[in-house]
């Protein structure tokens, strides 16, 4: 199934259902110019720019919070506000006269959005939701009350030692092959230690636990592979999901995305959309959200992340799908009616540009004129970010045609990110 459209008031695919929410009164409470409502994105990293990307054509210009004026959006906005995340003056700074306040990523204290909420600032999505999002162990408790699958977890916060009998407890249930998390903060690979020894996992939690991080143990799922079902829901309950996509991890980051998913069986491709929408639903999410999920080798899906922004997994959707990813979040946000989440064509490969350990001598600019060159249908995103090791720079999208196979536009989407990242081909070629 390639998608599913659906309201709060019914059932995906049910014609009896609302899908199109009333149009708004002429005169939005917050800030417009020309007309346009203004939205104030938290975060100026390449989410915040590419969402821009998008709100440009919608005619609006996306307020965004940046750490500093070089960020990725902050080069490109008209309408910067520098400050911190963590401070309440600059939020609501960057919140005045907005119709709403979203998020670039999901690292502002849940204390402070409460607080603009008080204020009467349209935080969307609402704390309420993005608290999940937020801490791993609250959001794996409040999915297994609401009966959806995630691996077995233990809780390792509070007393030392009862916090440390409890992963014993757990780690022997397992025989050790256990992961231990940072319940808050990490991302592509930080705060994530992958386990299979009691000695290594009793010295970090130990490390951990004495440097103040809250962790939480799970087991290690026996996977096909990793996949990602991204949805949106606007406040009016309007939601759309795109094609399930399968995700290539590397060193713990997104490295791959084929979309959709290859050879996955219809029913469970239905069923991961439905569970996104309806989890989104429950959780009362407003804008497009990410459920990272475990296939496992049993053909079972359980759910590993949350991510209520904008995501890597979606950045596919830019060439590959009617709607992007970021123009979802905005029509989202906006209450507008949301858009058709129907691929462009059978297979869409997006790879992610990633920093070589060593910065090629050739320029960007001179890398991306001998892709052009050499690859005319590539289509590249940059970020405008300095190349340091492993750093997510940009990414190539390249949208498969009805006849191509998915070896040859996988290969050649990494062919092309590799080029970009280390000046060299990966089949050798030297024409350049």
């Amino acid at each position: 199934m390639d998608r599913v459209s659906s309201s709060d008031g019914g059932a995906a695919g049910d014609p009896g259902a609302p899908t199109t929410p009333p149009a708004p009164d002429s005169a939005r409470a917050g800030g417009t110019f020309g007309g346009m409502p203004t939205i104030t994105m938290i975060g100026g990293g390449q989410l915040a720019r590419m969402t821009h990307q998008a709100a440009i054509a919608l005619g609006q210009c996306l307020r965004v919070l940046a750490a500093g004026p070089d960020d990725p959006a902050a080069q490109v906005s008209a309408d910067v506000v520098l400050g911190s995340h963590d401070d309440l003056d600059d939020l609501r700074r960057a919140a005045a006269g907005a119709v709403a306040l979203t998020f670039d990523h999901e690292g502002v204290p849940l204390a402070h959005l409460q607080a603009l909420e008080a204020d009467g600032v349209s935080v969307l999505p609402p704390s309420k939701a993005l608290h999940f999002a937020q801490d791993k162990q609250a959001m794996r408790v409040r999915l297994s009350e609401l009966g959806l699958p995630v691996p077995d977890f233990a809780d390792l916060t509070g007393d030392v030692g009862l916090a440390r009998g409890r992963l014993i407890d757990f780690g022997h249930r397992y025989d050790w092959s256990i992961v231990l998390k940072a319940i808050r903060g990490g991302y592509d690979g930080r705060g994530v230690w992958i386990l299979d020894d009691r000695d290594a996992a009793l010295a970090v939690f130990d490390e951990q636990f004495d440097a103040g991080v809250d962790l939480i143990a799970e087991q290690k799922v026996a996977m096909r592979r990793e996949l990602s079902a991204m949805v949106a829901r606007s406040p009016f309950g309007q939601g759309g999901a795109w094609p399930v996509v399968e995700t290539i991890q590397r060193k713990g980051q997104c490295a791959v995305v084929l979309a959709p998913a290859p050879d996955l069986d219809p029913d469970l491709a239905t069923a991961a959309q439905e569970m996104a929408l309806g989890l989104a639903r429950e959780l009362g999410v407003v804008g497009v959200m990410a459920m990272e999920l475990f296939e496992t080798t049993e053909g079972t899906l359980l759910v590993n992340e949350l991510a209520m922004r904008p995501h890597n997994s979606g950045h596919w959707t830019m060439d590959g799908a009617v709607t992007s990813q970021f123009e979802q979040h905005l029509r989202a946000v906006c209450d507008y009616p949301l858009g058709d989440t129907s691929p462009r064509a059978p297979l869409t490969v997006m790879a992610n540009i990633l920093g070589a350990p060593d910065a090629p001598s050739m320029s960007m600019d001179e890398r991306l004129h001998h892709l052009m060159a050499r690859m005319p249908d590539a289509k590249v995103h940059l970020y405008g970010k300095r190349e340091r090791p492993d750093r997510k720079i940009g990414h190539v999208n390249i949208v498969g045609a009805r006849d191509d196979d998915l070896a040859t536009v996988r290969e050649r989407a990494e062919r092309a990110a590799h080029w970009m990242s280390y000046a060299s081909w990966t089949d050798g070629w030297e024409g350049h």
